[in-house]
């Protein structure tokens, strides 16, 4: 008796001391510090950052350029008409700068495909975004109730050490009247300290799935946390409004169709390849050189440069061609995952739906056979007390109470769960 109260009242200061948390609160933190959505955030900026104008080589890029010489020479010069100059230390010095610009004013139009092909990438970036926290948001609620479900079945196991005291003071008192037979009292003990097993046992899976949770909140897994005592009725729309909503929502399918877009984009940029560049070139340059000694003490020079380069492709050894074919084939690829992920999709959805439908009916049946089991087990108590059973049957009556209580246990927990499955599929968390 000492340990039992012992331990509950353990479990009832853990309760007491630790922060509640709603299933809400939950899926928030974990939007904000789960360490998969963080890096997900970080690649999708990545595409943000990577769709301007600059990039697809649709803006001028300009370059300066600064030189500076000094040297210290001995020239001796002879020219052709005998004269002969020498300089035996001769200080020079040169300086020079320019600015350059280049401009691609023509190239088939490849720059433009380019810039489209970085907004699909950008957008394809947010699904996949969208998608992960559509999986975390999954994995969060699983855990969560996964708490709530444990800590179910820990308040199961609590019913059943209350119905093996029951039993072990009928047992005592048969034992010390001598109307029972003292394996029967042995039995319940036995029994009854099974219970307690159980239920360190159960205790220990929850403070598991605390752990898991936390670690999922991107926190220290040894956070206390208390949840929910209860998993929430759960409801699903209709089945043809699911199908509907599937082809238009899910981000599994949207993904794939953006990178049927992006391999579109990519072909089209490989067959632009062949297309002539026209090149815009432009810039301003300034030089100055000083000398000690010489007929040219001082010079300097400044002028703009204004050209255009126009290239045009006539033999790439086939690399064009070979760019194209390599485009054209992922984007068969992508068309027929495409295909073959609607077909799972449409399939997991199928199940998703079936498995919510037998989880509700499995749990509407449980609930009636639990509340039999219960009158049942309490009915064999009485009997027991009055000396018209054993306490046999009284085990068996406790041991069904006891396994219908965690299938009605599991049942909620399974339909939440497949609840939650159809709400992903279709980006409704």
């Amino acid at each position: 008796m000492k340990k039992i109260v012992f331990l509950f009242a353990v479990l009832g200061c853990v309760s007491i001391s630790a922060q509640h948390l709603s299933m809400q609160e939950a899926v928030d933190i974990a939007l904000k510090k789960n360490f998969d959505i963080i890096v997900s955030r970080s690649q999708a900026e990545i595409n943000k950052f990577n769709n301007t104008k600059g990039n697809a080589g649709m803006l001028p890029t300009v370059g300066l350029q600064t030189t500076g010489d000094a040297s210290y020479d001995q020239v001796y010069q002879k020219q052709s008409s005998g004269v002969i100059n020498k300089y035996p230390s001769q200080f020079n010095t040169d300086l020079g700068a320019n600015a350059m610009l280049s401009w691609t004013l023509f190239d088939g139009g490849r720059m433009f495909i380019t810039k489209n092909k970085l907004s699909e990438i950008q957008s394809l970036g947010e699904l996949q975004f969208r998608s992960r926290v559509l999986d975390v948001t999954y994995q969060v609620i699983a855990a969560y109730f996964d708490i709530v479900c444990q800590k179910e079945q820990l308040k199961s196991i609590g019913e059943v050490i209350n119905y093996n005291r029951q039993r072990e003071a009928i047992a005592q008192t048969g034992f010390n009247a001598g109307t029972m037979a003292k394996t029967e009292l042995l039995q319940t003990q036995i029994d009854l300290n099974v219970a307690m097993e159980t239920a360190i046992n159960q205790q220990h899976a929850i403070d598991v799935a605390r752990k898991e949770l936390n670690t999922l909140l991107g926190r220290d897994p040894d956070t206390a946390v208390e949840v929910t005592d209860t998993i929430p009725f759960a409801s699903v729309p209709e089945k043809n409004v699911v199908m509907q909503k599937l082809e238009i929502s899910n981000t599994d399918l949207l993904t794939l169709k953006k990178q049927i877009d992006v391999a579109e984009l990519s072909m089209k940029e490989a067959q632009k390849n062949s297309a002539p560049n026209l090149h815009f070139n432009g810039g301003y340059s300034f030089s100055m050189g000083t000398h000690s000694q010489g007929s040219l003490q001082n010079e300097h020079s400044n002028g703009i440069l204004v050209g255009a380069t126009l290239s045009i492709p006539i033999y790439s050894a086939g690399e064009t061609k070979r760019k194209v074919s390599v485009a054209r084939t992922e984007l068969e690829i992508a068309q027929s995952n495409l295909d073959q992920t609607r077909l799972e999709i449409n399939k997991e959805m199928q199940n998703a739906y079936s498995d919510f439908e037998s989880q509700q009916e499995l749990l509407n049946i449980e609930r009636k056979n639990n509340l039999l089991s219960k009158e049942n087990l309490e009915i064999s108590l009485q009997r027991l007390g009055l000396g018209q059973t054993t306490s046999l049957e009284v085990h068996q009556a406790q041991e069904n109470y006891a396994q219908s209580s965690l299938r009605l246990i599991n049942f909620q927990y399974n339909l939440k769960m497949a609840e939650t499955k159809l709400r992903q599929m279709v980006s409704d968390l």
